[in-house]
C-alpha cells in the first residue's frame, strides 16, 4: 500500500514573496549559502530538502524573478527569541539562482556585512 501522507518532493511548491524595504531584505538574505539563499514567513508545513518554486519581488522592481530553490532552514511556531515562523531556502546553482544573488546584494549593497540580526542568524 501506498503511503500518501508525504508530499512528492519531485513536484516542487510554488511560494510567493514580495519584499519592499530594504531593511526587510537584508533580514530576509542569506549571504551565508553557497548560491544565496532568503528567509520566506510561511506557515506551510515545509521539510528540509523539499525543492520549492520562489516568486520573488524586490522592492520596486518591476519584474519578479522565479527560482528553483531548496529548504534549508526552518524556524517552528514559537521558536525562541520570537523569531518570525518560515523558511530558509538557497537559491538552486544556474541562472535564475545567480541572477536573485546579484540582484539580491546589488540592492543590499554597504549593508551586507552589517552585524543587525537577521531573520535566520
Amino acid at each position: 500500500m501506498e503511503n500518501n501522507s508525504r508530499p512528492d518532493l519531485t513536484r516542487p511548491g510554488v511560494l510567493s514573496l514580495h519584499i519592499k524595504e530594504r531593511s526587510a531584505l537584508f533580514a530576509a538574505y542569506m549571504p551565508f549559502l553557497k548560491n544565496g539563499g532568503i528567509f520566506i514567513p510561511t506557515n506551510k508545513d515545509m521539510k528540509l530538502g523539499e525543492e520549492v518554486f520562489l516568486l520573488l519581488t524586490l522592492m520596486d522592481e518591476p519584474q519578479k524573478i522565479a527560482v528553483q530553490a531548496k529548504v534549508v532552514w526552518i524556524t517552528p511556531a514559537g521558536a525562541n527569541n520570537s523569531r518570525v515562523q518560515g523558511i530558509g531556502v538557497e537559491f538552486a546553482h544556474g541562472d535564475a539562482g545567480n541572477q536573485a544573488k546579484a540582484k539580491i546584494e546589488t540592492l543590499l549593497g554597504g549593508v551586507l556585512n552589517s552585524s543587525r540580526p537577521t531573520h535566520t542568524m
